[in-house]
């Protein structure tokens, strides 16, 4: 698989990243610890060098089982993760009650506090049993703190060798603005699919002229695009697509009537509707990669074949089409429904 690199860094990515918050267990409704570092072999073993996590995502486990899996393949893979959602302290903004995976209670917090950016990176370090990550990236904008702070803490790290890149995640254009002023930013993580297009008005834009790498999460929309999820679905206690409003029935049925206007690209490639989607997103011009999650070792091949064809002009315009009018209802503010 080919690899691209982020902005100035010397960091390099597949186009296809592994996506490690599902076998966290938090939100998904659990996990299996040997399927999770199953994935996480066989998404490697079919080309796909980076994995992205994030402390959050189970309250360290995915951190953890990440460590198990590249235990002996440290040289094989990039290691990117995250600091600023802190369950285990009262600093920061946005406090969000939530479950753990054990169903206790937490709170939440945006925190990226220098301290606190610090303390957390130590805290992966140890969780991933590395020396050093490759990118390293505040996962969503703080309040409660200058952005300027929390890129100089970063930089610091990076000074200190104890990451090789710097990230930042869900910024928009002026955060970002201010996060570059300071440090050498070599990469956004925005939400982006067939469905939710936003970053295209004005962060996609910003980014192609600043050169920032851009790779993008939920490109299968949590398994919607893959076309598996019917009407009828039932998800599992603490799933948290049981009550997101892009699986209410109405929109899981607008979803499946546009996939059946995909379908006749996928089989003139063989190949799935997952794929289509991935393919389609991860070479959209200035998407650097598309984080994919995979919870047992088939999801995981699966997704890493994503890229082994080459979609024509017609036919990205087509499965764009399919999509217009599903995205603009499903994205748009409650009160403009």
């Amino acid at each position: 698989m080919q690899i691209r690199k982020l902005n100035d860094s010397d960091v390099s990515v597949t186009p296809v990243i592994f996506g490690a918050w599902a076998i966290g267990g938090w939100m998904w409704g659990g996990t299996e610890e040997q399927d999770a570092i199953a994935a996480i072999h066989s998404s490697m073993d079919h080309g796909v060098n980076t994995i992205d996590t994030a402390p959050i995502y189970g309250m360290g486990l995915s951190e953890e089982l990440v460590g198990k899996a590249i235990a002996g393949r440290r040289d094989k893979v990039i290691l990117a993760t995250k600091c600023g959602m802190r369950w285990n302290g009262t600093e920061g903004s946005e406090p969000w009650p939530q479950k753990d995976n054990e169903g206790n209670d937490v709170i939440i917090y945006k925190n990226a506090k220098p301290d606190s950016i610090a303390y957390e990176c130590e805290q992966s370090l140890k969780r991933l049993k590395v020396d050093m990550i490759d990118l390293y990236q505040i996962h969503w904008p703080d309040t409660s703190t200058a952005v300027e702070d929390s890129m100089a803490a970063m930089v610091k790290l990076k000074e200190q060798g104890k990451i090789r890149a710097i990230g930042v995640s869900n910024y928009d254009v002026a955060w970002m603005t201010g996060a570059l002023a300071v440090a050498p930013v070599a990469c956004l993580q925005p939400p982006y699919s067939l469905i939710q297009r936003k970053i295209e008005a004005e962060i996609l834009p910003f980014c192609r002229r600043k050169n920032l790498g851009v790779i993008v999460y939920s490109p299968l929309e949590r398994g919607l695009l893959a076309g598996a999820v019917p009407p009828d679905r039932k998800f599992a206690e603490g799933d948290h697509r049981a009550t997101h409003k892009f699986f209410s029935v109405e929109n899981r049925r607008r979803v499946l009537t546009a996939l059946e206007k995909v379908k006749p690209i996928a089989d003139r490639h063989k190949v799935s509707l997952a794929q289509v989607a991935i393919n389609w997103t991860a070479n959209e011009p200035g998407i650097t990669a598309a984080i994919v999650g995979a919870r047992n070792a088939e999801q995981a091949k699966h997704n890493a074949e994503a890229m082994n064809f080459t979609l024509t002009a017609v036919e990205r315009a087509e499965i764009r089409a399919a999509f217009d009018e599903p995205s603009r209802v499903m994205t748009a503010p409650a009160a403009a429904k």
